[in-house]
């Protein structure tokens, strides 16, 4: 199926992104809510949303995520629980998470609300007919609180499927400062700033980028923001619908720019073998442990990368810098990615808890414990509890209709959401191999004529 987005303008954001490398990591954190009225008991503050009592109710949510995010999550869930009476469990799931929720259709126990990740799995959920329409509560938040965008990712075909929850910016590269001081190494706006830095860092000793190859979607973050930055919004949008093939000579040109740092194993930290082998949690600890020896000076992703460094003894702001990803053509490119809420059953509780996930009272909680940026323009900033993390999240919602949504989130999941498969797999044969670019999109090209068929 194919998205039903169809993006506007150009997506080269630069605005507040270009503020992101701060020194401090202080702030105000708390938030002002709408004023409002809540309709269940035990709610201390002014509420945004009015939630209906379902007391006794049973509730249950499915998502992919572990960790801190699980337990981030699950404060805003314990929330809800507060305000209605009902009783919410997280469902732990797994990639593909069509998959996943298939088996538990199946078995006649799909969960109430399944937190998907990628535009594609949200149409193959509602051309399955498992998803369920977004109530009228649910969608005056989202009307209230969303740009145009983020409502139109979670629609197919006019109707509102998905609430978009949580967001991420996905063009940052974050860096340890005092790998970056001790090599004299500065921030690079351009790509071809972006090697010189790696080799400076390089000469210092120190092993310049670290990648988290073992987990294909990040090998497919690398190319998209290249892509978009060198080939331009329009080129970017006809590859995401695969109106354009993947054997296009704009895809030649990226994976050629990407060679420039994938075929130069000194430059990734383990060499390709080593970064096939790490896993994208860990390409973020190594960045910020071994003092001012870390295994890699810099890591590429998304606003989160701020969780796993909160493993770390690293502080963001001091420690932990980011600027944007360089400009590979005129401008940073903005790629941005999310988690939407997605109703499995036509019950009151699904729907009370997509409201509640659309409300700017929801996104305040998560916002306030970190690793988080929230679509909701509602949201007052000072949430969030660093600058850092408040300047990324301001660039998001400045970009508005503006932003790009992840290419292989916006693919069938076949294609660009599955372990072992498709444009994962294929990345991860390029990052052992980036002198194969050919072969490179004759495999990517026959995975997603596939899948586009499908």
């Amino acid at each position: 199926m194919r998205t039903t987005l169809r993006m506007r303008r150009a997506a080269l954001v630069c605005t507040a992104v270009g503020a992101l490398a701060l020194t401090g990591c202080g702030g105000d954190s708390d938030g002002k809510d709408e004023p409002g009225k809540g309709s269940a008991k035990d709610t201390p503050n002014p509420s945004s949303v009015v939630l209906p009592k379902l007391d006794g109710e049973k509730i249950s949510v499915a998502a992919v995520w572990t960790g801190p995010e699980q337990a981030n999550f699950t404060k805003v869930l314990g929330e809800f629980e507060k305000r209605t009476g009902a009783t919410v469990t997280f469902v732990p799931a797994q990639d593909p998470i069509v998959n996943f929720l298939g088996t538990k259709v199946a078995g006649g126990q799909p969960p109430d609300v399944a937190m998907i990740p990628q535009v594609g799995a949200i149409q193959q959920a509602v051309a399955k007919k498992w998803a369920k329409p977004v109530g009228a509560e649910a969608k005056a938040q989202l009307s209230k609180n969303y740009a145009q965008v983020w409502q139109d990712l979670g629609a197919v075909d006019g109707t509102q499927y998905g609430v978009y929850f949580k967001a991420a910016n996905k063009s940052l590269i974050w860096y340890n400062a005092k790998a970056f001081e001790n090599a004299g190494a500065s921030e690079p706006k351009t790509w071809k700033d972006f090697l010189a830095t790696a080799e400076t860092v390089s000469a210092s000793g120190v092993t310049p980028v670290s990648v988290g190859g073992a987990d294909g979607w990040t090998l497919t973050d690398w190319f998209e923001n290249i892509y978009l930055s060198q080939a331009g919004p329009e080129k970017y949008d006809q590859l995401a619908q695969h109106e354009i093939k993947w054997t296009d000579p704009s895809v030649k040109d990226a994976l050629t720019t990407l060679a420039q740092l994938f075929g130069k194993p000194s430059l990734i930290a383990g060499g390709a073998d080593g970064a096939l082998q790490t896993e994208f949690p860990a390409s973020v600890t190594q960045t910020f442990t071994g003092g001012d020896q870390p295994k890699g000076a810099m890591v590429f992703e998304g606003d989160f990368v701020s969780i796993n460094i909160a493993q770390t003894k690293a502080e963001i702001g001091t420690d932990a810098k980011v600027f944007p990803f360089p400009a590979v053509g005129d401008a940073s490119p903005v790629v941005t990615g999310g988690d939407a809420a997605v109703a499995l059953k036509d019950s009151k509780g699904a729907q009370a808890l997509l409201t509640w996930l659309a409300s700017t009272d929801a996104a305040k909680i998560w916002a306030e414990a970190g690793g988080f940026i929230s679509p909701n323009k509602g949201l007052d900033a000072a949430a969030y509890p660093n600058d850092v993390q408040r300047k990324m999240a301001e660039a998001l919602i400045a970009a508005g209709d503006d932003v790009r949504f992840d290419m292989s989130d916006q693919a069938p999941q076949s294609f660009g959401g599955t372990p072992g498969k498709g444009e994962w797999k294929t990345l991860q044969d390029f990052l052992k191999n980036p002198k194969d670019i050919a072969g490179t999109q004759a495999k990517l090209e026959s995975d997603a004529a596939k899948a586009y068929k499908s």
